[in-house]
């Protein structure tokens, strides 16, 4: 049977394209690799990365193959959601250091669910509110809210990785970190909540529901995470996978399980993001130790491998892909005003929820102004804002879709390539650099000058000054549940390791 009239040139096409991709990522590693090597911090790997596909893409645009590039070299969001998304969340959870981010657990719930509401409902209203005054162009407020969700979701990859080579503070490390994962989760069940309100051409459902509804989504997401973990931990323990001639099906068995957490939880309506994230946690706490050495090295690195490629894919992609689709550029009031907009709510967010958190933390505990402003200065936009704005264009009449991506797709570049970018001398300004952050996190939670103390993770901690500091009843609450967290501590030491791992929970936590 002849190939159809064309599949030559469709084959050539597609060669050229993924050509194009390889020859990019390679471009995108070296000048990595080069600006590691001369700490080169005013242009981060995923700035340099973004620019690449920029400059890719503005060339296609001026030559004669933006038509045959595009076919083969596009970004889509289903794509980024389904392929790329899942290895960057796992390799997160997965290489987690436990006990910054559970001690932090507390702030980075309020951070990121809290906040990234206020943040949402805030820049919705301020852009509404603009809109009405006249200040920029008039959307919808259920549309106004949508484009607030989907703006506050932020990308800690530029960031994390400046705060790992220059050496910050733990806890503010695992503040910043934690707070962008779940803020994605966050921002995506607002947006799709919103987005249905919207087709529904209704917002008389209360808000009340909405929060329940994304309280749901959350605890279900979060316990198929820890089910599939828990069950893969099983399997390896008493499958006898360990053995030399078995480590191939050992590797593939574990590679597959946090795929299938996340398909298992987008599949039922919940979080992908939410599910892979604990299913990672879980993974590595538990199910990693019942592995051969061999199988522990190969999943790790691998894990690493396809993390780091999906990473430097997507800014590559996400560069290209602005390049090459129409913007709406008569509306540069929207553009200028959104970016005021999410300033101000990104600061709402941070300096109010940082007030609650240290109203209930002791004197010594407290977030200090310092990494405020850190973590405030660190909200840039990235993949998950662009994928979802994305998303916007078959979501919104087409006019309005086109304002927020134009609107979103320059906050992204602005926000990636001048805070990605100066990143540097703002923790120097601020004075929060100059602590190793992997000698920090081995060493615990010693009180020094440069770290505070998050409230206590580990069996027998004190709370007599608690009970000292105040006699609210908001407070003994708060210390009822750490003493929740030093029980589960115990439970997991005394019953959960020793069940679902090969050893006897004597040793040494993570």
């Amino acid at each position: 049977m002849s190939p159809p009239p064309g599949h030559d040139q469709q084959q050539q096409a597609a060669g050229v394209g993924i050509l194009l991709q390889i020859m990019m990522l390679v471009l995108s590693f070296v000048l990595g690799h080069v600006l590691r090597r001369h700490r080169f911090h005013y242009l981060p790997e995923a700035s340099g990365s973004l620019l690449i596909g920029l400059i890719v893409g503005i060339l296609a645009n001026i030559s004669d193959t933006e038509t045959s590039i595009r076919t083969w070299f596009n970004f889509h969001e289903e794509f980024f959601f389904l392929f790329l998304l899942p290895p960057i969340i796992f390799q997160s959870g997965f290489s987690l250091q436990p006990k910054p981010f559970f001690s932090n657990f507390g702030a980075i719930v309020t951070f990121a669910i809290f906040g990234t509401l206020v943040a949402s409902l805030v820049t919705g209203a301020l852009v509404y509110l603009g809109g009405s005054m006249y200040l920029m162009y008039k959307l919808p407020f259920v549309e106004c809210l949508m484009f607030g969700a989907l703006i506050s979701a932020t990308d800690p990859v530029t960031v994390l990785s400046i705060f790992q080579e220059l050496g910050t503070d733990v806890n503010l490390y695992a503040l910043v970190f934690g707070e962008s994962v779940l803020n994605d989760a966050m921002a995506i069940s607002l947006y799709r909540t919103m987005s249905l309100v919207n087709r529904q051409s209704s917002s008389g459902e209360s808000f009340l529901m909405v929060v329940i509804r994304f309280l749901e989504t959350f605890a279900g997401s979060m316990s198929a995470g820890v089910g599939v973990g828990f069950t893969s931990a099983l399997l390896f323990k008493y499958a006898g996978l360990d053995t030399e001639n078995l480590q191939n099906l050992e590797c593939c068995l574990f590679v597959l399980f946090p795929y299938f957490s996340y398909m298992l939880a987008e599949g039922v309506g919940l979080s992908g993001i939410v599910s892979i994230l604990f299913t990672g946690i879980v993974m590595k706490r538990y199910t990693f130790s019942n592995l051969s050495e061999a199988s522990q090295s190969f999943v790790s690195a691998f894990f690493h491998l396809i993390s780091s490629l999906a990473e430097t894919f997507t800014f590559i992609y996400m560069g290209f892909d602005i390049a090459m689709e129409k913007h709406s550029w008569s509306h540069v009031g929207f553009i200028l005003f959104s970016i005021l907009f999410i300033g101000v709510a990104r600061a709402v967010n941070v300096f109010g929820c940082a007030y609650l958190v240290n109203l209930v933390r002791q004197e010594h505990q407290k977030i200090p102004m310092k990494h405020q402003k850190a973590l405030w200065y660190s909200g840039l936009r990235g993949a998950m804002a662009f994928a979802l704005a994305l998303q916007s264009l078959h979501d919104l009449p087409e006019g309005h879709g086109q304002i927020i991506f134009t609107a979103t797709t320059t906050i992204v570049v602005v926000t990636v390539l001048l805070i990605g970018g100066s990143t540097g001398k703002m923790l120097e300004a601020l004075d929060v650099i100059g602590d190793d952050l992997d000698d920090s996190m081995s060493e615990g939670f010693e009180e020094s000058d440069h770290r505070y103390i998050p409230p206590p993770f580990s069996v027998g901690a004190s709370s007599d000054e608690d009970t000292s500091s105040s006699g609210s009843r908001f407070k003994m609450k708060l210390k009822e549940f750490h003493k929740s967290t030093t029980s589960f501590t115990a439970l997991d030491k005394n019953f959960l390791t020793p069940f679902f791992t090969t050893n006897n929970g004597d040793g040494e936590e993570e």
